[in-house]
């Protein structure tokens, strides 16, 4: 088995020490020369990919790649769609399994229901409608290769390193208040555990891989802070509030998202909610990465 992790970033690591086992060749990509020495110490063999043109030595990896994942985010095409381009075949001989890193975001704003795999999508940014167009476009490689091709919707990606501790710890952390506004999260490690779950057991489709609490932002801010034993932020009005547009445009969506399919699938998530998850990043001292 090789895998082969395109745009090999925090999720993309996750995945791979996910997968990684005994039998089992772990490949990823880096745009970034000084990356590449942080993914040979995580076990992973880096090759260098500007979303441009391939290098040798990455077109040879790629001969034997059995189960390909795909991180890097669209642009205004997907880098990887369109270099394989009509010689996918000839570039991935070997594939058995593909998986497409996607976001919730493609399901646009749906006023804070309930929703699932089947609901229609209304992306608002740019970048979430790059993103649907490029999970059909994996979605139809897998089709023509005859192998499964699974989209990964995740939500709001937390973990070691990058959570609410870390934003109080630096004092950066916000307590916006948008009225009724919710968002789901993922734990980084469940990314991984995710992936390799469906990959095992060669799962195409599209799955939301979200946690089981959607709940709104301010309250993860003080729970950290709690669990810290310092005090939150003062609360602030979104209205009022200084934000970037990439900033603006998430609490311009508001859903619920349900994961029913995945666990109906049988997985299980080792971070159902942010709470118990905050709990144990704080109680093992890994919350800083």
């Amino acid at each position: 088995m090789h895998v082969m992790i395109f745009g090999c970033g925090y999720s993309g690591t996750a995945i791979a020490k996910a997968l990684a086992g005994d039998g089992v060749r772990v490949s990823g990509t880096t745009r970034s020369p000084d990356k590449m020495d942080v993914l040979g110490q995580n076990g992973i063999e880096a090759f260098l990919f500007d979303g441009e043109t391939m290098e040798a030595g990455l077109v040879q990896a790629l001969a034997d790649v059995t189960h390909l994942v795909q991180s890097i985010a669209p642009g205004k095409a997907d880098p990887l769609l369109r270099l394989l381009g009509e010689d996918g075949a000839s570039l991935l001989p070997s594939l058995e399994w593909i998986g497409y890193l996607s976001t919730v975001g493609v399901y646009g704003d749906h006023k804070g229901a309930w929703i699932d795999e089947e609901t229609p999508c209304v992306p608002v940014s740019g970048r979430s409608k790059e993103r649907l167009e490029a999970e059909a476009g994996w979605l139809a490689v897998g089709r023509q290769r005859g192998v499964p091709a699974a989209v990964l919707r995740l939500s709001g990606i937390y973990g070691p390193g990058r959570n609410a501790f870390c934003n109080l710890e630096k004092g950066t952390a916000r307590r916006l208040i948008k009225k009724d506004q919710v968002f789901n999260r993922i734990r980084v490690e469940d990314i991984g555990a995710a992936t390799r779950f469906l990959s095992e057991h060669g799962l195409s489709g599209i799955y939301n891989v979200t946690d089981n609490r959607p709940g709104p932002p301010q309250d993860v801010i003080v729970e950290a802070a709690r669990l810290m034993g310092v005090e939150p932020p003062p609360e602030q009005a979104f209205e009022t509030a200084e934000l970037t547009p990439m900033a603006r445009t998430f609490y311009g969506e508001n859903k619920r998202v349900s994961n029913a399919k995945l666990k109906a699938a049988g997985f299980e998530l080792s971070f159902p909610d942010y709470p118990m998850s905050l709990a144990q990043l704080w109680q093992d001292g890994r919350w800083r990465g």
